[in-house]
């Protein structure tokens, strides 16, 4: 598990493409002290598993699937990255419950700068409307943010300075793909209620 606080800004070294899937090597000081082979790191929001680490970089593998449903297939030698590893037990959940596991991709729509933080607008897919809420939780890159405005395809953000500076989000322009998960309690609610619905009607 996750919480949405990302560690450091880290870089993509290496991509080797193989017949199904791509694996990556990429670079991040923090992230990799301690590190040990079966041990995950969320990139970009997406939870990884660490095959090889040699000293400031890891190597892992994406599964076509994931490639498919996020946007690690964007990625290129150079490509900046959200790097956090799992939370540990005991520790302060500084931003929410997030899993690492993308629910779907949306795009940078537009970004309106201010004095002392800057709104971002994000296209949002139908599928995932229904778990998007003003003042709720969603996951940009691995990013916890609270949503600002939420709208039938679109929903906004805003960005304080530390954010800008130390994530992805300061330097992804209009047209640039994001990796988004919703919060997974707005999905174990909504499954409940389905259920429950359909025993009631039985």
């Amino acid at each position: 598990m996750f919480t949405g606080i990302v560690e450091e800004l880290g870089e993509v070294t290496a991509v080797e493409t193989l017949d199904d899937a791509c694996r990556f090597r990429l670079r991040g000081p923090v992230v990799t002290e301690g590190a040990q082979h079966g041990d995950s790191i969320a990139v970009n929001g997406v939870c990884l598993t660490v095959v090889d680490h040699e000293g400031d970089e890891f190597t892992a593998d994406v599964m076509a699937e994931t490639l498919h449903r996020s946007s690690l297939g964007v990625l290129t030698v150079g490509s900046r990255v959200n790097l956090e590893r799992p939370t540990a037990v005991g520790a302060r959940l500084g931003g929410h419950i997030v899993q690492g596991h993308v629910d779907g991709t949306g795009e940078i729509v537009e970004r309106t700068p201010s004095e002392h933080w800057e709104i971002v607008r994000i296209s949002l897919p139908a599928e995932l409307t229904r778990y998007v809420v003003e003042k709720g939780s969603v996951t940009v890159d691995g990013i916890s943010l609270t949503v600002v405005d939420a709208g039938e395809d679109f929903f906004t953000v805003s960005l304080i300075p530390t954010t800008l500076a130390l994530t992805t989000l300061g330097r992804k322009q209009p047209g640039d793909p994001v990796n988004l998960e919703v919060d997974v309690i707005a999905k174990y609610v909504e499954r409940l209620l389905t259920v429950q619905a359909q025993g009631d009607t039985k």
